[in-house]
């Protein structure tokens, strides 16, 4: 059997290459307009959240496909650069994941993605051991069913699993009953459980599937969380934005970060939030990823969103 190095942190998951569009306002549709820049970075929710961990000093390792272009070139490039343990399963003559990313002047971002079906990672691509070796796993659930045999082995070694997750892809059933921490967006709780009081969903969440945690992140609002006896709502930091793209990823490196340090929920949450919004003063999904120092004083004097502007209800967030 092959022999792998322990790691912190092993991600199995999604990577991108976002070409940032940015324009003054976002167009209408059948309309023209001018944009001000355009530039190629690389991205992806897993990819770019591991690459937040290395930055932070953590072992990493992360688990993908790529094809055989120039995107995958500076992907390989980029994990070198940040040493991080790359278990990359290439496509011939493939082209790797792309996106389009249109950036406001307020700084949000709309997100235009295309992907080669053949960079789908298969649970037979998989090898336990990059998975046994490493003390959280982190997925997405975009390949679900290969996503669902990581978490399913994470879960058989006591290892534990973050989850970042948008969309219900079929067969996320079986993966949600094999997370410990599910992290979400802010409307996936009503569309998976429908139920509109995001409190209520993620209350069902929690009971239906046996996640420790249960929570949605949500944007200028922060987060809210349910840890099966009581809410953490943490509001996000005011910082100035310059483009939202990778917040969320960042959010789930900063969280990971701060489990393996051991703090406290609310502290692991405040971390990831700050994290998170100063990724937002940089261009691309990893633009403005801050040192843990630089994290660290923003926690202790930075501006918070006013959050007695925000009722505890669901229908408020």
């Amino acid at each position: 059997m092959a022999q792998f190095s322990r790691v912190d942190v092993v991600g199995v998951g999604l990577n991108a290459t976002d070409t940032m569009i940015h324009v003054s306002t976002y167009p209408e549709r059948g309309a023209k307009g001018e944009y001000r820049n355009a530039v190629v970075l690389p991205g992806g929710q897993v990819a770019t959240a591991i690459m937040a961990c290395a930055q932070w000093g953590l072992r990493t390792r992360y688990v993908g496909k790529l094809g055989e272009d120039d995107a995958a070139l500076l992907h390989h490039e980029e994990f070198a650069r940040a040493e991080v343990e790359a278990r990359i399963v290439t496509v011939p003559g493939g082209s790797s994941a792309q996106s389009l990313i249109l950036v406001d002047a307020t700084g949000e971002r709309t997100v235009l993605n295309r992907r080669d079906e053949r960079l789908a990672l298969q649970p037979a691509e998989l090898d336990r051991e990059w998975i046994a070796n490493a003390r959280v796993l982190h997925i997405d659930g975009y390949d679900t069913a290969a996503a669902t045999v990581a978490a399913g082995w994470a879960r058989e070694d006591g290892i534990p699993v973050v989850a970042d997750l948008d969309e219900i892809y079929p067969g996320v059933e079986a993966l949600l009953e094999n997370i410990d921490y599910l992290i979400v967006s802010r409307d996936f709780p009503g569309r998976l459980t429908g139920e509109r009081d995001l409190e209520k969903a993620l209350r069902r969440m929690h009971q239906r599937y046996g996640n420790r945690i249960t929570a949605a992140t949500l944007g200028p609002q922060g987060v809210l969380a349910w840890d099966g006896r009581a809410f953490h709502h943490v509001p996000a930091y005011d910082v100035p934005v310059v483009d939202t793209t990778g917040a969320g990823d960042i959010f789930h490196a900063g969280f990971i970060y701060g489990l393996l340090q051991g703090w406290p929920l609310d502290r692991q949450l405040d971390f990831a939030c700050a994290a998170a919004a100063l990724n937002c003063s940089g261009e691309g999904a990893r633009g403005g990823i801050q040192t843990v120092t630089a994290i660290e004083e923003l926690l202790a004097v930075g501006v918070r969103h006013d959050a007695a502007e925000f009722a505890s209800k669901a229908d408020r967030f």
